[in-house]
């Protein structure tokens, strides 16, 4: 363990110390100090003082002051324990049970990085629903690492897109407009600036930079 986290461990029992071990705070902090292990009971207490805003009666202004100081988890940590632990309380809550957390072993449970690929998979329009369902039992069944489910995860969305020439005909599209949207924009500054064209080139200019604005 390095020395950040050794001081943050410290931090989090000294503060237990001054909690009423019955309070959510404490349980928060527990969980806190038992993370690598228990990240759906750390999700599941955050959402609750997420939602009913609870760090701010503990002397807090906001979420991210709240867990940075008092439990030492960053900002972009914390979103994603959230939105991970809304997650499979949304789509899928039977992974939340406490007989499925009883008969499984922590080695065993998906990390929340896991989960947070699986919520963007859920959220993907290239995806469809027997991707999703491939890749939860990745997760759950295989217990796939996090980083070579992020890797699967990239190279399927880069293949559905391949599939679909379409939708990469239109952004191609869209990219080229763009492209020489700018070029007329700035040709159009140029005549302005250096009034060396005739004055109708700049209305057909203009024109042509309202036609093309239309296409985006």
């Amino acid at each position: 363990m390095d020395t950040h986290k050794t001081k943050s461990m410290q931090h989090i029992e000294d503060t237990m110390q001054d909690v009423n071990p019955e309070s959510l705070r404490y349980h928060v902090l527990e969980s806190a100090k038992n993370f690598k292990t228990s990240w759906v009971a750390l999700g599941r207490s955050l959402y609750t003082v997420w939602k009913d805003k609870l760090y701010k009666d503990w002397g807090f202004n906001t979420l991210e002051g709240y867990t940075s100081k008092e439990i030492g988890i960053k900002k972009p940590t914390a979103m994603k324990l959230l939105r991970s632990y809304y997650f499979l309380e949304k789509e899928e809550p039977q992974y939340l049970s406490k007989e499925y957390n009883e008969s499984a072993e922590a080695t065993a449970v998906p990390t929340y990085e896991s989960i947070d690929l699986l919520r963007k998979a859920k959220n993907n329009k290239v995806l469809d629903s027997q991707d999703y369902v491939n890749l939860k039992k990745d997760i759950f069944e295989k217990g796939k690492d996090a980083q070579v489910v992020k890797k699967d995860l990239t190279s399927l969305i880069r293949e559905r897109k391949e599939i679909d020439p379409e939708e990469t005909h239109e952004k191609e599209r869209v990219n080229i407009t763009k492209r020489y949207l700018s070029m007329l924009k700035n040709m159009k500054k140029e005549i302005e600036i250096t009034k060396l064209l005739p004055a109708s080139l700049l209305r057909e200019t203009e024109v042509l930079i309202s036609k093309l604005e239309e296409e985006i």
